[in-house]
């Protein structure tokens, strides 16, 4: 247990390296990357159990003592957001794949590892604890009308079964963590903190190499397509980053910058483990290159939150 117990610690003390990493290895080895796109669902609702086993709800609920302002928050960035980007979408004229693709992307919600990058970045992880717990129970929700009813976006599959799938992925490792809190004793779980944040390193390396899977093969056949959709990923990100923060102004600069995080890093692991086969390939890769501007937000954005707050302006 010993070996396994300090290698896990060391995962959680260097996550930031491991998950930007681990991209660029699912891309340069194809095998790999197909062998662990097989185990992306059950690694993903490994990541949901395990989140929300190290989330305490009571706090979650202990933060809802502004109820308007969440409600408003997740309304935004469940709702308008998508409908916004949707506009915008039509607006530039961008048909096909990459545009139902970033659509898809804006109906997604909050990043469940955004807490986490909030602190990486130096903002407020409570609001991003809050509305990232939320909107992913709420996800199931409002994703599958918005995209395949409202925008009329083909997946392969029904409302209904969209919908089925994801109340499963979410559900089920939800109830798992509350038996799990049920049965061992707080005060285990606060003892095992570094083991289960390395296990969540761990799964989400399995996890960024498995997304890259068939990655390299059409970055060899078409890198032009790639560069315009990891261009259009990272414009994505940060446009809803920025467009967000602006939009929450009125609600204070430091809730407005930590909503404008987890607004732009949204959670593509749930879509791509419930998506059918028979889904359009080129958005499941647009899904893989979202993880780009995601696993690497810690990094870009840093310097940009540090020179705002020299500049007194995350307050």
């Amino acid at each position: 247990m010993g070996p396994v117990k300090s290698f896990l610690e060391w995962a959680a003390r260097r996550g930031g390296l491991l998950l930007a990493g681990c991209i660029f290895v699912g891309v340069a080895v194809p095998p790999l990357a197909a062998l662990l796109r097989d185990t992306l669902t059950v690694t993903v609702a490994g990541l949901m159990t395990l989140v929300l086993l190290r989330i305490d709800l009571a706090q979650v609920v202990s933060y809802l003592r502004r109820p308007l302002l969440v409600a408003a928050l997740l309304l935004w960035i469940l709702v308008a957001s998508p409908l916004l980007v949707f506009a915008l979408v039509r607006l530039a004229g961008l048909d096909g794949p990459l545009g139902a693709a970033l659509v898809i992307m804006a109906t997604g919600c909050a990043a469940t590892s955004s807490p986490a990058f909030a602190r990486l970045v130096g903002l407020d992880a409570s609001i991003s604890l809050v509305v990232a717990v939320v909107s992913t129970l709420l996800v199931p929700f409002t994703a599958p009308p918005l995209a395949l009813g409202l925008l009329g976006i083909d997946l392969a599959i029904s409302v209904g079964g969209l919908m089925a799938r994801l109340a499963l992925i979410v559900g089920l490792p939800l109830l798992l963590a509350l038996a799990i809190r049920r049965v061992v004793p707080a005060e285990r779980i606060a003892g095992w903190s570094g083991m289960v944040d390395g296990t969540v390193v761990v799964l989400l390396v399995m996890y960024g190499i498995g997304v890259m899977d068939g990655m390299q093969a059409k970055l060899l056949s078409d890198p032009l397509w790639v560069a315009g959709g990891l261009a259009l990923a990272f414009a994505g990100n940060f446009g809803l980053n920025a467009l967000t923060a602006i939009t929450c102004l009125p609600a204070g600069r430091g809730i407005a910058l930590a909503t404008g995080l987890l607004s732009g890093n949204r959670n593509m692991a749930l879509y791509l483990a419930v998506l059918p086969a028979a889904t359009d390939p080129r958005i499941l890769l647009f899904f893989a290159l979202c993880q780009f501007p995601l696993f690497l937000s810690p990094f870009l954005l840093r310097p940009v939150y540090d020179r705002l707050r020299r500049a007194g302006l995350t307050g």
